[in-house]
C-alpha cells in the first residue's frame, strides 16, 4: 500500500532523531563528563537537557507517523479536493487566481501556499470538485472563491511514480 508523502518525510526525521540520540548525543555527553564535576558542568547539563528534548520530540514524531500511516489513501477522494490535493482557486473578491496544496498541520507552510486541511479554507474545499463555488469565513472576512483546476493525490503520486520508472 502506497504512504503518504509526508509519512516518508516523517520518518526520515525520526530516523535523524534517533541516530543523534544514539550516535552523537552519547560522544557530546562523553566529552562533557570529562570535564569534571557534573553537579556544576554546564555542558553535561545542556547535553543532558538536549537528550530529554529529543526523547520527547522522537516519541512525538513517532506517534504521528503512526496516526498518517494509518490513513488510507484509497479513501482518499479521487475527483474531489482532499488530502494531498493541489487546487487552484479563482478568488472573485479580488479576481485573481491563487493555488494551495491541502496538507496536514506538519506541512503547513503559507509562503509556499500549503495550507491545512483543517484550516477554514482547507475545510471549505474538501469535497469540492472543478468549477464549484465556495464561501469561506477567513480572519480578513468571508471570501468567495471559484475551483478552477484540481489535481489530486492520486494523480500527484501517479505522475511522480511515472517520472521515477523513467529514470
Amino acid at each position: 500500500m502506497a504512504e503518504l508523502p509526508v509519512v516518508k518525510r516523517l520518518r526520515k526525521d525520526v530516523e535523524n532523531l534517533k541516530r543523534e540520540l544514539t550516535v552523537e548525543l552519547p560522544k557530546e555527553l562523553e566529552r562533557a563528563r570529562a570535564h569534571g564535576d557534573l553537579s556544576e558542568n554546564a555542558e553535561w547539563a545542556m547535553a543532558k537537557q538536549r537528550q530529554e528534548f529529543l526523547r520527547a520530540r522522537l516519541a512525538n514524531l513517532e506517534e504521528r507517523v503512526a496516526e498518517l500511516a494509518r490513513i488510507n489513501l484509497d479513501a482518499i477522494p479521487r475527483d474531489t479536493v482532499g488530502l494531498g490535493s493541489r487546487v487552484e482557486l479563482e478568488d472573485l473578491d479580488e479576481s485573481v487566481m491563487v493555488e494551495y496544496e491541502i496538507v496536514v498541520p506538519e506541512e503547513v507552510d503559507g509562503a509556499a501556499n500549503r495550507i491545512s486541511l483543517s484550516s477554514p479554507l482547507g475545510r471549505g474545499l474538501i469535497g469540492k470538485a472543478e468549477q464549484d463555488d465556495i464561501e469561506v469565513q477567513t480572519p480578513r472576512g468571508k471570501r468567495s472563491y471559484v475551483v478552477r483546476r484540481l489535481v489530486t493525490i492520486h494523480a500527484i503520486l501517479a505522475l511522480e511514480n511515472d517520472e521515477n520508472s523513467r529514470s
